[in-house]
């Protein structure tokens, strides 16, 4: 079935030829859905925080980390292409005509389009936009006057301009201050400092796509200077891209493997899931995981940085108080009531529930029960109340062995035609965005292994399109989904002012994200 030039491909790529085998089975026996048992909730999966319980643990997050290393990863891969998809629509559809305008300025579904240019002056790039019009002997105003709507879109695009259309989201402007447009990337470089810092240090670890680390890299060599003087910080920044390995192959509508114009096997990435690889290479005590558009603007940092802190001093707490069962359970000299109070402890405090028909006949298999279900990496989800946002969500899922864990689950997951499961996918009362604080090193410091704690039955096949024909192709499971299904979870509610993503461009006109002109 393999060429000479698959093995070959293979080989380069670090891919074993079992594992291109056991990808193309999963087309043919689909992935599974996961089983939900009902939504966590306040009152059962999702803690809440008292507040006077703040200032311990933040003191303990403070206190903890000055031993400690402390890295944030920024998954930021992804290009603004679907920032931009409404831009995108209208250049395709729009012509630079008196009868184009006025269906334009009748049709109610454009009214975002024309806010968009009515208030364009008002988005960060604004001026961004205007300096490289004028590089080209070109006027904005001029051409918003003349309605020249479709060129402007170009220029903002495509490499006409500054083509933002091909330009990862990390490096599109977000925030206009009073002397500097900041990006998403430099917005994460200022959360680190003020959350992230030890000994005036800051880590940040960024996963961007090959095709523009030297954007990246450009654009930190430009700011890192000016906010390592303006916060009081040094800082330390890493890059890495996702593996080769990780990429999955496509198929076709015969099932076979889809081949490029040179006859090798298409692999595409596989996925923010890949980045478990990039995840398990970092090696530090405490890891921050934030999306690359979700930031906010100085004067609206506060809760953020506060509940990172919180979330983190959580994971800490929750850290001492396994490790301190785990060396229990590797003596000689544990009680019984010491043993039954571990396992009450991982049903109150750690998002798992055992098998009903469970009985251990043996008392050493229950404490080696208890041992695997502790020693395993810990994270800590923030949860905001659901407020229609897409994504993911934390419920109890019922797991093959008959037990049910905390997960956070996508809806591409659940079996929606299923009225009992759509009845509990819609009321989830809290949406996961993705806010993540990680522990990976066991009671004895040292790195977990990340790769053994997949579930590799949390796939995904989804459609695609390869040169005019639909392909279907294959994603790993999910880096906050079925990646960490097996770790020890903890959901706590955090507040909605924590999470302003910009999924549109539109949303650069929500009032969190307008111009603030601050120093």
């Amino acid at each position: 079935m393999y060429t000479k030039k698959d093995i070959a491909d293979f080989k380069k790529r670090g891919i074993k030829k079992e594992l291109i085998d056991n990808q193309l089975e999963n087309f043919q026996t689909g992935f599974r859905f996961v089983r939900l048992c009902e939504p966590a909730t306040l009152e059962n999966g999702i803690k809440t925080i008292p507040p006077e319980e703040e200032e311990y643990l933040t003191g303990l997050y403070e206190d903890g980390s000055r031993n400690a290393e402390v890295v944030k990863m920024v998954p930021a891969s992804g290009s603004a292409t679907r920032m931009f998809k409404a831009l995108f629509h209208f250049i395709e559809t729009y012509r630079d005509d008196k009868e184009s305008f006025l269906q334009f300025i009748q049709d109610k579904q454009s009214d975002g389009m024309r806010d968009f240019f009515l208030d364009l002056h008002e988005y960060p790039f604004y001026e961004h936009l205007k300096d490289e019009l004028w590089k080209q002997g070109r006027k904005l105003d001029k051409m918003l006057e003349k309605r020249e709507y479709r060129e402007i879109l170009e220029f903002l695009l495509t490499e006409k301009g500054l083509n933002y259309g091909n330009t990862p989201k990390g490096l599109i402007d977000f925030h206009v201050y009073r002397d500097f447009v900041r990006t998403p990337l430099d917005e994460h470089l200022v959360e680190g400092a003020l959350y992230g810092k030890v000994e005036k240090e800051a880590h940040l670890h960024f996963t961007v796509s090959e095709e523009h680390l030297p954007h990246f890299k450009a654009r930190l060599k430009k700011v890192c200077k000016v906010f390592e003087k303006k916060y009081d910080v040094k800082y330390d920044v890493s890059f890495s891209v996702q593996k080769p390995a990780t990429d999955t192959v496509s198929v076709d509508e015969q099932g076979e493997p889809v081949r490029d114009e040179n006859g090798h096997i298409l692999f595409r990435p596989g996925g923010h899931g890949a980045l478990i690889h990039n995840l398990d290479d970092i090696k530090a005590d405490i890891i921050f995981i934030k999306n690359i558009d979700n930031v906010l603007p100085d004067r609206s940092k506060g809760d953020t940085v506060k509940y990172k802190k919180l979330l983190a001093g959580t994971l800490l707490e929750m850290q001492s108080k396994i490790f301190e069962r785990l060396d229990l359970l590797v003596k000689r000299s544990i009680t019984d009531e010491q043993v039954d109070e571990i396992e009450q402890f991982i049903e109150s405090q750690l998002g798992y529930k055992k098998p009903e028909n469970l009985v251990f006949t043996d008392r050493r298999k229950q404490i080696r029960f208890l041992f695997d279900l502790l020693n395993r990496p810990v994270r800590v989800c923030g949860m905001v109340r659901n407020e229609g946002e897409p994504g993911g969500g934390p419920f109890w899922v019922k797991t093959a062995d008959g037990s049910r864990r905390l997960m956070i689950v996508e809806s591409a997951q659940i079996d929606l035609t299923d009225k009992e499961q759509k009845k509990i996918f819609d009321r989830s009362t809290h949406f996961n965005p993705v806010d993540l604080v990680c522990g990976t090193k066991n009671y004895r410091r040292k790195r977990f292994n990340l790769l053994d704690f997949i579930d590799h039955t949390q796939g995904f096949i989804t459609e695609k399109s390869y040169h005019g024909k639909e392909i279907r192709v294959q994603e790993l499971p999910g880096l906050w989904n079925g990646a960490m299904a097996n770790w020890i979870t903890i959901f706590v509610e955090v507040p909605l002012s924590t999470f302003s993503p910009v999924k549109t461009v539109f949303d650069l006109r929500r009032t969190e994200h307008r111009n603030v002109f601050f120093k």
